[in-house]
C-alpha cells in the first residue's frame, strides 16, 4: 500500500491542524495505522497509532489529550486532529501502516512522504 500525508502547515500556538494520511487501496484497513514525528536534529518519535478496526488507540505522554488519531477505512483515510498546538510540535509528520507491529516502535512496513508542520509562537 502506498501512503501520502497532507495537511501540513504554518499554524499559530493554541491553533489546529488536521493531517491527513491516505492509501492507495483497501488492505490499509487491515493495518495497525500510526502517526510518527521528526524534529530538526532530533531523531523520529512516536506520536499516535490506531488499530485497524479503530477500537485501539495509543498516544504518546507529550500529545496524549491534545491529538486524536482516527482512520475511515471505507474512504482508505487515516486523520490526525491536532489542538492546543505549541512550538514543541514543530516537525516532519509521517504516517505509517503495518501488520504485526508493537504500536509505538518504527517497524512499520509503510510509510508515507511526511508533511511539515510548524507552529509558530
Amino acid at each position: 500500500v502506498q501512503l501520502q500525508a497532507s495537511g501540513g502547515g504554518l499554524v499559530q500556538a493554541g491553533g489546529s491542524l488536521r493531517l491527513s494520511c491516505a492509501a492507495s487501496d483497501r488492505t490499509f484497513s487491515v493495518y495497525i495505522m500510526a502517526w510518527f514525528r521528526q524534529a530538526p536534529g532530533k531523531e523520529r518519535e512516536f506520536v499516535a497509532a490506531i488499530t485497524s478496526g479503530g477500537a485501539m488507540t495509543w498516544y504518546s505522554d507529550s500529545v496524549k489529550g491534545r491529538f486524536t488519531i482516527s482512520r475511515d477505512n471505507a474512504k482508505y483515510t487515516g486523520f490526525l486532529q491536532m489542538n492546543s498546538l505549541t512550538s514543541e510540535d514543530t516537525a516532519v509528520y509521517y504516517c505509517a501502516a503495518g501488520a504485526r507491529v508493537e504500536p509505538r516502535t518504527p517497524d512499520y512496513r509503510y510509510w508515507g512522504q511526511g508533511t511539515q508542520v510548524t507552529v509558530s509562537s
